[in-house]
Parts: C-alpha cells; sequence; structure tokens
C-alpha cells in the first residue's frame, strides 16, 4: 500500500513574521496633500504578503506587490503597477542606531538597476514603525549605498 498523503509544509524560514507590522488596511499621504490607500495581507497559506496600493486620486498611480522571505532569512519582493513598471527588490531587518533620519529597527530592501547608462541603487525603508504608524521612504543612491537621496516620504496611519 502506497502513501497518497500530501507532502508536510515545511516550517517557514527564520524572519518569516518580520513584515508582519505591514499588514492591515493604511491611509497614505505623501508630498504637498497627496494621498492613498494601501491593502497589505498574506496569502498563499500565510506565506506571501500581498500589498494593493491605491493613488489614482491624487498620484494616478495603482500599483500592487508580493513579498516572500526566502529559506535564507531574506525578504524578496516584486513590484508591478499600471504605468508597466517592475521592480525586484531583496533586504531585511537593519539596526539604523547611527542612521541621522532615525534610529532604531528598518526593514530595507535594495534593487540594483541601470538608469540613463549608469547602475545606481534604489531602496524602499520602512522604519518609525510604531503600531498605527509608519514612514516608509523611496531613495536612490548614484554611489553604489554611500550616500541615499529621499525621493518619496509616506507617511503611514491604520484605518
Amino acid at each position: 500500500m502506497t502513501d497518497q498523503s500530501a507532502p508536510a509544509t515545511p516550517a517557514p524560514p527564520p524572519g518569516a513574521a518580520q513584515f508582519d507590522f505591514w499588514l492591515g488596511d493604511w491611509d497614505v499621504r505623501w508630498g504637498d496633500g497627496l494621498s492613498g490607500t494601501n491593502h497589505v495581507r498574506k496569502v498563499l497559506g500565510d506565506r506571501v504578503i500581498q500589498e494593493d496600493f491605491d493613488g489614482e486620486r491624487d498620484a494616478q498611480l495603482r500599483g500592487l506587490s508580493v513579498s516572500v522571505c526566502g529559506m535564507d532569512g531574506r525578504w524578496r519582493q516584486t513590484w508591478v503597477d499600471d504605468s508597466g513598471a517592475y521592480l525586484h527588490f531583496v533586504g531585511g531587518w537593519e539596526d539604523s542606531s547611527n542612521d541621522p533620519a532615525g534610529p532604531g529597527p528598518r526593514m530595507v530592501l535594495v534593487h540594483s538597476r541601470e538608469i540613463e547608462g549608469r547602475q545606481v541603487l534604489l531602496q524602499m525603508v520602512w522604519s518609525d514603525i510604531q503600531p498605527d504608524s509608519l514612514t516608509w521612504r523611496w531613495q536612490r543612491s548614484d554611489d553604489e549605498g554611500a550616500t541615499w537621496a529621499t525621493n518619496w516620504e509616506l507617511a503611514y496611519r491604520r484605518r
């Protein structure tokens, strides 16, 4: 008699709950009064985090991402949006105790790409994480990460 049972689901990787702070429904504000919403939830057996961003009213941007923690404990995120953008990020938790932008733990995901013939780094940083708020920054480095310029800073408030 052969065993026809389904294979056992592997245990979650180390750090699989690190992005749980981001789960939920959020009001998002940036710039001079621009706003949107973000719905972030676990899907696919609670192993993948799916983000649905809607900034269409003010920024004419709608997008979604899927994020997963690999067995190596590193996070990977794929972002796509209605402008046709596709970005792939890798990273995880960092200690920012010496960061002038503010001390404390933060989630950092980085993407490397060529822009106008030059290699640049793009990163997303979740910081100032509280139960009902957080700050998200979109940053760019043209010097291999020695310095970062913030292009967007979004204030998240839980709905």
